[in-house]
């Protein structure tokens, strides 16, 4: 029975071990000092400055200090090893752990293309422990610069006294920050103002890191005398040697507006006591819209009474006039204003 049991717990150690075994995390069998970077290869354009992120990884050796260097830059090409954003000439990684490094590149403008391969060191006290990187680097010539513009909603429907304000988006799709510049082509007497996205400040350009878009707004205003109709408004995006445009509308509808004046002028009349007194009152349409069911109304001190014919105008259309006839009653003699 023993022996069984025996057997048994062998059999479950047997089990056991290899699976805690293949759970070890592989860089424990792994021993010394490495230089490591994500992109072994780059490309970098003359007249520029790159950062090349590294970091020195030590696995499994005591803390030491390492000299850093590097060796094959070319003859005027600036090669620097930074460290929390300050040069450093040495780095100490803890065990089983690693350092961050970046390799700042100045290469200078009218430099040869021809690929450059560099090497990064970290060399330990008496050479016992050391670690290199090589760096493949290339140079391209220089990106035209490119941008686009763009918004979700070109086209906007208001009133003559609306603000139309339309959301921009510039992109810069070049390698190299930009200062774009923008200016809106709108009607004769038009405003227009371009502010940051979220602000109030106004704007004329705007600078734009590689790759990246920013969102700015632009404000129209149509003077308020203007007729109902379409108005283009085109936006032009200037930087460098290149531009980009985005056409936009804004659609104007007319808006009624009512006159009020008496037949030659004046609105008076004289009134008997006990009779109705008739006052022709000329309604005019000097708006840019059509004026639907138009009614009117009067305000009448006690004792008076009021009425229309007809009481409502159906359609008064832009530039017309109708009349209508406001009878009036009171309970004395007297003149009314």
């Amino acid at each position: 029975m023993r022996a069984w049991k025996a057997a048994r717990l062998a059999i479950a150690f047997a089990l056991i071990t290899p699976a805690a075994y293949a759970a070890e995390p592989a860089h424990e069998t792994i021993k010394g000092l490495y230089l490591m970077t994500d992109y072994p290869a780059i490309t970098v354009r003359p007249g520029t400055t790159s950062n090349i992120p590294i970091r020195l990884q030590n696995y499994g050796l005591g803390p030491e200090e390492y000299k850093l260097s590097v060796s094959g830059v070319p003859k005027g090409w600036t090669a620097t090893i930074l460290g929390g954003g300050q040069p450093v000439a040495a780095a100490m990684p803890a065990p089983d752990n690693n350092v961050s490094l970046q390799l700042r590149l100045e290469v200078p403008a009218g430099s040869d293309l021809a690929a450059q391969t560099l090497t990064v060191q970290a060399e330990g006290q008496g050479g016992s422990n050391r670690a290199s990187l090589l760096l493949d680097v290339s140079l391209a010539k220089e990106l035209q610069a490119k941008l686009t513009v763009s918004t979700k909603l070109p086209d906007l429907r208001g009133s003559p006294k609306s603000n139309f304000e339309y959301t921009l988006t510039i992109k810069n799709d070049s390698g190299r920050k930009l200062t774009a510049s923008f200016a809106a082509d709108a009607p004769a007497n038009f405003e227009t103002s371009f502010t940051e996205a979220y602000g109030t400040q106004e704007l004329s350009a705007i600078p734009i890191d590689a790759g990246q878009s920013k969102d700015i707004k632009l404000k129209v205003r149509p003077p308020s005398s203007i007729d109902a109709g379409h108005f283009p408004v085109t936006v032009k995006v200037n930087a460098e040697d290149t531009s980009a445009r985005t056409d936009l509308a804004l659609d104007v509808v007319g808006q009624p507006q009512l006159q009020l004046a008496g037949r030659d002028g004046l609105l008076s009349a004289r009134a008997v006591a006990a009779q109705q007194s008739s006052i022709p009152v000329v309604v005019t349409n000097s708006g840019t819209a059509p004026a639907d069911n138009v009614k009117l109304n009067a305000s009448a001190p006690t004792g008076w009474k009021v009425t229309f014919q007809p009481e409502a105008i159906e359609r008064l259309v832009p530039g017309k006039d109708a009349e209508v006839q406001a009878g009036a009653g009171i309970a004395t003699d007297t003149e009314m204003l």
